[in-house]
């Protein structure tokens, strides 16, 4: 093992024991290299001549570059053009952290990790993996969740997924949890928590809320040793008042010392920004301290540069300028009222008992999605084809639970959507 990776697993190890014990065999042995090229170039900054960055500069020290992109950018080259840190921007990650704790006020007092960069969040899902998940090591997550989990946990990192179910009554099925959770011996155990949730566009209410929390500290009480993933991708968008507005990462990460909160999140959806890749990874646990959290820090940051080396600094830039507008909050609060006028387009429309003749919504008020459940007798791919053929409408099957964008979707036509979803199932019906 490099030195490096040591002295850092001994941080780790002697803040939080249950930390060191959830890393995985790679998160033990990643360390951010402060020796070598990146450290003799640290000690070269400044230097009147410095010839030891991996980057062109022109003869004036700025950034070497083409005029014709240069030309389309209103930007300082300086914060475009080279390189961001592993870690990401200094200035971006301290104010995404100021943002944690305004959008999560239970968050006050409560030390948290400085977010590293990553390139959004598939890419952060990824290096959760990389940090903390050995091959074998099953994830805990909701029978709803997003696909790309597979390919981020279990095809890269030999993960196989394990499910509860995630309704029951029309809400959080809080039991399946707390089952799930008890299950195999006492150990070890990741969860992910992906709230607003991919597929479903369902949050848990602020009542679900402490109750899966309680479940999660019943079993960190057991002896289990739990990383919980919280995958934010669409925080803050929520539709209806009885639903949690704060992350349940703001709850988790003082919940127990058992319990290592992992906050993914970033800018792709919240701030609609799909292309231009920056989500983050914050840890919290409850006593965590400065010197566990900078370990934590290095090791992911060093995980990235094995990975993508930095995320972009063009991007980071455009955001933090954003972030620091005035014009910000009221612009974004302008986008989330489209959304929100969307979402009440659906639930009006879906006040049609007709439509239950052949599906039926699962629970929803949050986020980008919402889905339907086929009644029986109706072949999910046989109708997502005859929808684009015959109606021109666009949806998704999954095993005969449908979903929907419905933020890809104009106010005007939600009603024509399902209108085109009800007949297309009364022709397959027929046939």
């Amino acid at each position: 093992m490099n030195p490096q990776a040591q002295t850092l697993n001994e941080i780790i190890e002697r803040e939080n024991p249950t930390v060191f014990e959830l890393l995985s065999e790679k998160g033990q042995n990643i360390f951010f290299p402060k020796k070598g090229i990146l450290g003799q170039t640290a000690d070269a900054k400044g230097s009147k001549i410095n010839a030891t960055i991996g980057a062109a500069i022109e003869d004036d020290g700025s950034p070497m570059r083409l005029k014709v992109i240069e030309e389309k950018l209103n930007i300082d080259p300086a914060l475009a053009f080279p390189y961001a840190p592993s870690f990401g921007r200094p200035d971006l990650r301290a104010k995404w952290k100021e943002m944690i704790y305004t959008k999560n006020p239970s968050l006050d007092g409560v030390k948290l990790s400085l977010p590293v960069v990553t390139n959004a969040l598939t890419h952060g899902i990824s290096m959760v993996g990389y940090l903390f998940l050995n091959e074998g090591e099953e994830v805990i997550s909701p029978n709803l969740f997003w696909g790309n989990y597979n390919l981020t946990l279990t095809q890269a990192h030999g993960a196989p997924i394990t499910t509860f179910n995630l309704f029951k009554n029309g809400g959080f099925d809080v039991e399946a949890l707390r089952r799930k959770l008890a299950e195999g011996k006492t150990g070890k155990k990741v969860l992910v928590l992906n709230f607003p949730n991919n597929p479903s566009g369902y949050t848990p209410t602020k009542e679900e809320i402490n109750s899966i929390v309680a479940v999660i500290k019943e079993a960190a009480e057991a002896g289990n040793k739990l990383a919980v993933v919280t995958d934010d991708a669409y925080f803050g968008l929520v539709y209806e008042k009885d639903v949690a507005t704060e992350s349940i990462f703001a709850s988790l990460s003082q919940l127990h010392e058992n319990v290592l909160a992992i906050k993914v999140d970033g800018a792709t959806k919240e701030d609609y920004v799909w292309g231009f890749r920056v989500g983050f990874i914050t840890y919290g646990i409850k006593g965590g301290t400065p010197e566990l959290y900078e370990a934590l820090e290095q090791k992911t940051a060093g995980a990235i540069r094995g990975n993508i080396s930095n995320a972009s600094n063009l991007s980071q830039s455009l955001l933090l300028q954003a972030f620091c507008s005035e014009e910000y909050a009221g612009q974004k609060s302008k986008k989330e009222a489209i959304l929100q006028s969307r979402y009440d387009a659906v639930k009006a429309t879906l006040a049609n008992d007709k439509y239950n003749d052949y599906f039926t919504a699962l629970p929803f008020n949050s986020g980008y999605f919402m889905c339907v459940q086929l009644a029986e007798g109706i072949d999910g791919e046989e109708l997502r084809s005859l929808l684009i053929s015959k109606y021109s409408i666009g949806i998704i099957n999954m095993n005969n639970v449908i979903r929907i964008a419905y933020s890809a979707v104009a106010e005007k036509d939600v009603k024509a959507l399902f209108e085109g979803l009800y007949e297309a199932c009364a022709e397959l019906k027929k046939l």
